[in-house]
């Protein structure tokens, strides 16, 4: 499960800029800039559940399944 998750935030990430451009160029410019926010702190979750500590273990791995 938290595969799934961690896969439809990457997904996120990848497609949330995107939609801010369009955003951005019909004029909703603070639903633009908060769409890169949001990607942006969607990008830092992922970092921190999937990078391992000093030890090798990432937290993503430590969640029973």
């Amino acid at each position: 499960m938290m595969n799934a998750v961690l896969s439809l935030l990457v997904l996120a990430v990848l497609i949330l800029p995107l939609l801010a451009l369009t955003m951005w160029r019909r004029g909703a410019r603070q639903q633009a800039v908060l769409m890169v926010v949001l990607a942006l702190v969607a990008a830092v979750n992922v970092g921190i559940w999937t990078l391992p500590d000093a030890a090798g273990n990432a937290p993503a791995g430590q969640v029973p399944q």
